[in-house]
């Protein structure tokens, strides 16, 4: 099965990975240099032995395709996975007054008096984000981030590049090209982001009328964001094929610091004991040809059967 791959990624690095600090302070069990490979004509590596939210995927997907940087799109799409790091920017800024917010994601994780109050100021927050455009000018925007990077990468002198349509045309006029890549690791910008990226490159490839895509991660956190990324860079690979006329063919994940969280180490173990369904299937909007006029209802899984949701919190 499709998910085969994923599940044996977890087992391997908790039977093999080291233990290993981190920014967080959490704690990872940590392995370096990982690959997994999906065959897209068996079906949507969504997993399904445990709930992962697919709307959330395709509205974060596409918010990278408008390139945009502020969180103020995925709220009003109900989509909360970037809130954190817009959160502090809030309270790391002059104009908040409320509670010491000091490592507050850590403190929010073990203290359930603190995690309350936390919670209680980032609903807050994010209702103000959605309610006051200046608001969340001000404090929405999370910098250079993928959309930036994908979509108007800031060359040295003053121009910018649309890494995603330039790609898109080179796969429609020079499929052979070894060169049809997407970086979205600045080395001028990684120092003024809310998180530098973690998705950094990818690559495509075209043989035998199939779009592959390579992607490198430097840093997965194995629970929470890998599944996303499995998921995101398949659907990526998707649209663009479509679009490009050409079908859908491997998604190549490798990964550098492959890591499991200490807080998550429970979450994964049990996630081990069950077992896989089969894999949904992607459903494209057929009226639609380019990969910029989707919309979220464009954008389905069906048939996805899966097990309950498992709850991790986000180091942040």
């Amino acid at each position: 099965m499709l998910e085969d791959q994923y599940l044996n990624l977890a087992r391997f690095v908790l039977e093999n990975g080291h233990p290993k600090g981190d920014r967080t302070g959490t704690g990872t069990i940590s392995y370096f240099g990982y690959q997994m490979r999906f065959n897209l004509a068996e079906g949507f590596p969504l997993l399904t032995t445990k709930s992962v939210p697919f709307r959330l995927i395709k509205s974060e997907l596409l918010w990278f395709l408008h390139g945009d940087t502020n969180i103020r799109y995925l709220l009003q799409n109900n989509n909360h996975i970037w809130d954190e790091w817009a959160f502090k920017n809030w309270v790391e800024s002059a104009e908040y007054h409320g509670p010491d917010m000091t490592d507050f994601g850590l403190r929010s994780q073990v203290n359930p008096e603190f995690r309350a109050e936390y919670l209680k100021q980032k609903d807050w927050f994010c209702q103000q984000i959605v309610a006051d455009e200046e608001f969340a000018k001000r404090y929405g925007d999370l910098g250079l981030v993928y959309g930036s990077q994908w979509r108007s990468w800031q060359t040295a002198d003053g121009r910018t590049v649309d890494q995603i349509q330039k790609v898109i045309e080179q796969i429609k006029t020079n499929p052979n090209s070894r060169r049809l890549i997407v970086s979205a690791w600045n080395p001028g910008d990684v120092d003024d982001v809310a998180l530098p990226p973690c998705h950094t490159l990818f690559q495509f490839y075209v043989n035998d009328g199939k779009l592959n895509c390579q992607l490198y991660q430097r840093s997965g956190d194995i629970f929470l964001g890998v599944p996303f990324n499995i998921a995101s860079y398949s659907l990526l690979t998707s649209l663009i094929a479509k679009e490009c006329d050409l079908v859908p063919g491997e998604f190549i994940h490798t990964l550098g610091d492959a890591h499991i969280y200490q807080n998550h180490v429970a979450q994964i173990k049990e996630q081990l004991t069950r077992k896989p369904y089969p894999a949904p299937q992607l459903w494209l909007n057929p009226a639609k040809k380019s990969i910029f006029d989707y919309d979220i209802d464009d954008i389905k899984v069906e048939n996805y059967r899966h097990h309950p949701r498992i709850k991790g919190a986000v180091a942040v």
